[in-house]
């Protein structure tokens, strides 16, 4: 199941969701073609668990500063394609819906949600998290709340063959959100280093589950 748009026009030019896309993508290109190595970059501006719980470090910024620095990292095209395209798809109508401004804090904070979820079920880790999926996430847990049946247009595989479906925002991003918890807590059993920091994904999502609505702008009459 890939979603690649929805039928949920908004009244705004979303500049901070196109913003970030740009900088997730400059980000990369410098991972890619930096002289120090994508490597090394990872170590340093990466979240590590233990030094986020810790405030213990070895990297050249603070551990708090890694939280926001590991938001704009990727791994490779398909990690940024991936965070990206979910992101074109829902970041701009919860911008629509906050504001500028707003929804820029909030997808930072969903960021941060998701690196302390991620932490506080590994807390010895000292493997870097990076990506953006986990203020994503947050970012998906708003609109399930908001937007439950807007259409989104999906492909769906069947073996070799393929179809578009148009399929409501409660069923896309409900079915993704149970792949991350079932993922987190499998990985939970066999705990192994590296992969996909699933419970990032689960705390970005709880945070904008939870917490959208107490965003919303208030009215005036």
């Amino acid at each position: 199941m890939i979603p690649f748009k929805d039928d949920n026009p908004v009244s705004i030019v979303p500049f901070v969701t196109i913003g970030i896309i740009v900088l997730n993508t400059v980000v990369f290109l410098w991972e890619l073609f930096s002289p120090l190595g994508e490597e090394w970059i990872v170590l340093s501006y990466g979240a590590i668990p233990h030094n986020l719980l810790t405030l213990e470090t070895n990297q050249p910024v603070s551990p708090i500063t890694t939280i926001f620095s590991s938001m704009f990292l990727h791994g490779g095209f398909l990690h940024l394609g991936g965070n990206m395209l979910y992101f074109w798809i829902f970041g701009n109508n919860i911008e629509d819906k906050l504001g500028h401004i707003r929804f820029l804090i909030f997808y930072l904070l969903a960021g941060v949600a998701a690196a302390y979820g991620y932490s506080i079920m590994d807390p010895n880790s000292t493997v870097p998290m990076i990506g953006a999926s986990g203020a994503i996430s947050g970012v998906l847990g708003a609109y399930l709340i908001l937007f439950p049946r807007a259409r989104v247009h999906t492909i769906l595989f069947f073996g070799f063959f393929w179809q578009v479906v148009r399929v409501p925002a409660l069923i896309v991003i409900g079915f993704w959100a149970i792949i991350q918890f079932a993922n987190g807590i499998l990985t939970e059993a066999v705990r192994g280093q590296g992969g996909v920091a699933w419970f990032a994904h689960v705390g970005g999502f709880l945070f904008g589950v939870s917490m959208i609505k107490l965003w919303l702008p208030r009215r005036r009459f």
